[in-house]
């Protein structure tokens, strides 16, 4: 593998990186616009105290931007260790 293959890796990596914290981000805005919309409107005090309907979203985004973190550092991982074992060992 030439060098350039490695910085693929950590490319991608950073890429995942990026994109989880952005996922994780918006999760986070949208459960607090979510819940301060309904504690601050009366009328639907019922859907604030049961939770109904159920709005998932937030905590999709939030899971899915934790999911993107870790593959994001795992690929990263590996391209730095591969890119440094090339480097030093090969």
């Amino acid at each position: 593998m030439t060098e350039e293959d490695y910085f693929i890796f950590m490319g991608v990596g950073g890429f995942f990186l990026v994109l989880g914290l952005i996922a994780f981000i918006w999760g986070k805005r949208e459960e607090s616009a979510y819940f301060n919309t309904i504690a601050t409107n009366t009328r639907d005090l019922r859907e604030f105290m049961n939770h109904w309907p159920q709005r998932p979203q937030p905590g999709a985004l939030k899971v899915g931007g934790w999911i993107a973190i870790a593959i994001g550092l795992l690929i990263l991982a590996i391209g730095i260790a591969l890119w440094l074992w090339a480097k030093y060992f090969v």
